[in-house]
């Protein structure tokens, strides 16, 4: 699949952004840390999507019922949806100047039933000429996304077959449908109810 830019100016994927806040201190700060160790831009972005991956429960598995979704909120609270953790993921990308991408999957059960958007990252490392999707919602028996640059290793492959739907659109902000579900959501069964089913 062919990844679409939203925007053809690279700089929009820099951007400082409502929900991408990386010019927050806390942001700073935990890039700081992580880019102390990991100097390099592809061993920066591999440290810092297991620190999104692995040390922010994804609020289903943990049952947190608080729903984040600036970058900043995400980081302090330590909770958040796949979309939110993506927004943490994509501001700690551009806070190195890593350009970063929001994108999405439409998923479905198994039988093609209750479809839901689902949260990516695309970056685009130094010398790269594609962008590499990741997925930072976090692992669980059935789920191993791991980072990479070559062969994807997503949480989840799409099925056509099953009305599912790998959405080639590089955002530079979370889709609007995403965003509104979330700023609307007080809380994470809401936001379940009320999540966008196709973009």
């Amino acid at each position: 699949m062919e990844l679409v830019q939203q925007h053809p100016d690279i700089s929009a994927y820099l951007a400082i952004g409502e929900a991408v806040d990386h010019d927050h201190p806390l942001v700073g700060e935990v890039a700081s840390r992580l880019s102390a160790e990991h100097r390099d831009a592809y061993s920066y972005a591999e440290a810092a999507f297991a620190y999104v991956r692995d040390t922010i429960p994804h609020s289903q598995d943990s049952g947190d019922p608080r729903v984040t979704w600036r970058a900043s909120d995400v980081l302090e609270q330590r909770t958040g949806i796949c979309y939110a953790k993506s927004v943490a993921y994509a501001a700690l990308l551009r806070a190195r100047s890593v350009p970063a991408a929001l994108c999405y999957q439409r998923l479905a059960e198994d039988d093609g039933t209750n479809p839901v958007i689902h949260g990516l990252v695309a970056l685009l490392l130094p010398g790269e000429r594609k962008w590499a999707r990741q997925d930072v919602r976090g692992n669980k028996p059935g789920v191993d996304a791991r980072f990479s640059l070559g062969e994807e290793r997503l949480a989840w492959t799409v099925r056509p077959e099953l009305g599912e739907v790998d959405y080639p659109r590089l955002y530079a902000e979370p889709h609007p449908a995403v965003l509104g579900a979330l700023k609307a959501a007080p809380d994470r069964a809401y936001l379940w109810r009320t999540l966008p089913t196709e973009l």
